[in-house]
């Protein structure tokens, strides 16, 4: 493998915002669908899944509702907001043919964390994703996982972990870009 070039690397990491404003440009399903967006490793490639929730099925106002009240407007006004799921890792069929993963876990009682540790995961592949797309993202904490769950999630063995609002962002109203600990402050190697 080859490393990527400054411009790619530009677009995922070094000039990428979270943001909190969205232009009123539609996102294409196909760019929404891309398999690219599948395609991150996680323990046990149990694949955790996610709910697509777009302006044009009229859903985003019920997942706005359960958010903080200054997550709200930045869900409304994207393109599409995902909440992204943990799925127990005893899900059939998420595994790889042959991975006895789900089996190995649940004795343990790991479960649980081990799918929201992959949902964790597979939120993280979604922002790269998408911003490798030309798309922007708004990720978020701040809502009502009950709430979330009971909305979107009845009766089903799926859980909220994030909600991430995609879309193209206006730079006009972004933060100034926080600092970052050093490669010292934030690693130990003993």
């Amino acid at each position: 493998m080859q490393s990527l070039d400054e411009r790619a690397l530009d677009q995922l990491f070094r000039i990428a915002r979270t943001y909190q404003d969205w232009q009123d440009i539609p996102v294409s399903d196909d760019s929404l669908r891309s398999r690219v967006v599948q395609m991150g490793a996680d323990v046990g490639q149990h694949e955790p899944r996610s709910l697509r929730v777009g302006a044009k099925f009229g859903r985003q106002a019920r997942l706005a509702a359960e958010a903080a009240e200054m997550n709200r407007p930045k869900i409304l006004a994207s393109s599409w907001a995902r909440s992204g799921l943990r799925r127990h890792a005893s899900a059939p069929g998420n595994a790889r043919a042959g991975c006895k993963a789900a089996e190995l876990l649940r004795p343990t009682g790991i479960t649980e964390s081990t799918a929201m540790r992959n949902s964790t995961l597979q939120a993280a592949y979604l922002i790269i994703a998408a911003r490798a797309l030309g798309l922007n993202c708004g990720p978020m904490s701040g809502f009502s996982r009950e709430g979330v769950d009971a909305a979107f999630f009845k009766g089903r063995q799926v859980r909220s972990n994030l909600i991430c609002s995609l879309g193209y962002g206006k730079t006009e109203s972004l933060y100034t870009r926080g600092p970052r600990l050093s490669y010292e402050d934030a690693n130990t190697f003993r």
